[in-house]
């Protein structure tokens, strides 16, 4: 290295190099110009005395010390973001941006009426919503509020417990008039199952609760739990569903509801540095009371 800091914006050039796969698409994320890509790609490499991309057919590939500091640079760039997010809303006012972390159908299904109440409530407040299945860390500020289908282990947050969320298997009328109801769960292998493609964890542990399920083939894979429920409006078959949201559309039935039924917690969490800023607390208070609308 050469003794020097690089600026930031060098590094949140690289890390859009890395995630785009070339100097152009970084550009373009950025709104940039490639030449001006390609100089903090220099500059950069100057600053720490290594190479950080090798040339391909493919376009660039990262290097080993590019893939070392590809942590780094990620937890600066949700620093700097949770930096602007607390700037935007100083101040007694309920204003600036909250950056809320949920799962596909929460976040598709679920909270956009909740958030839709609270924008009309607080016409400053502005929302990020990310729609992950994976666990946002809270503590490195990927998101300020996060609502969980898994109880939070982390220490220094702030956490609220919501209540249950009751899956069952549903179909739409369409499937069920063309293929008929299953009479148990062994029948179900007579019929188009709609599942998972990859098992997580938390699926594997799901499949050893669910006697009768442990080997059911599936006819539809996605690891979007989004697309299986689209898939199971669409009337391609029998899938896992949350009740409640199933309860919304009439043509949905749900099927063997005395076999089979999965309870699963829903919690909230927020940075126990953030309780006291207007903006999350009336976020975190917020969808605390739109969910428990919502759960068993």
């Amino acid at each position: 290295m050469n003794g020097s800091d690089p600026d930031w914006s060098l590094y949140r050039s690289f890390l859009t190099v890395l995630r785009e796969g070339s100097l152009s698409a970084a550009a373009r994320s950025l709104g940039l110009t490639q030449p001006t890509i390609a100089r903090h790609i220099e500059a950069l490499e100057t600053s720490i005395g290594f190479e950080l991309f090798v040339r391909s057919r493919q376009g660039l590939n990262p290097t080993e010390g590019a893939l070392e500091l590809k942590p780094y640079a990620e937890e600066l760039a949700a620093t700097t973001a949770a930096m602007m997010r607390a700037a935007s809303g100083q101040g007694a006012a309920v204003k600036g941006t909250v950056r809320v972390s949920a799962s596909e159908v929460m976040g598709a299904e679920v909270l956009p009426p909740i958030l839709t109440k609270l924008r009309e409530r607080y016409p400053q407040l502005e929302i990020e919503l990310v729609l992950s299945n994976t666990v946002a860390n809270l503590l490195r500020r990927d998101a300020d509020i996060a609502v969980r289908m898994v109880e939070p282990s982390q220490e220094a947050l702030v956490i609220k417990r919501i209540g249950m969320v009751t899956l069952g298997l549903h179909a739409h009328k369409r499937y069920l008039g063309r293929a008929g109801r299953p009479r148990n769960l062994a029948g179900l292998e007579h019929h188009s199952l709609i599942g998972f493609d990859r098992e997580t964890p938390e699926i594997r542990s799901m499949r050893e609760r669910t006697k009768g399920l442990e080997r059911i083939h599936f006819a539809f894979r996605a690891d979007s739990d989004l697309a299986q429920v689209m898939a199971i409006r669409a009337g391609f078959g029998i899938g896992i569903c949350q009740v409640a949201l199933a309860r919304r559309d009439p043509d949905l039935e749900r099927v063997l509801p005395g076999a089979f039924e999965l309870k699963l917690g829903l919690w909230l969490a927020m940075h126990e540095n953030l309780r006291s800023t207007p903006r999350c607390r009336a976020m975190f208070d917020g969808l605390a009371a739109g969910l428990m609308t919502y759960v068993d």
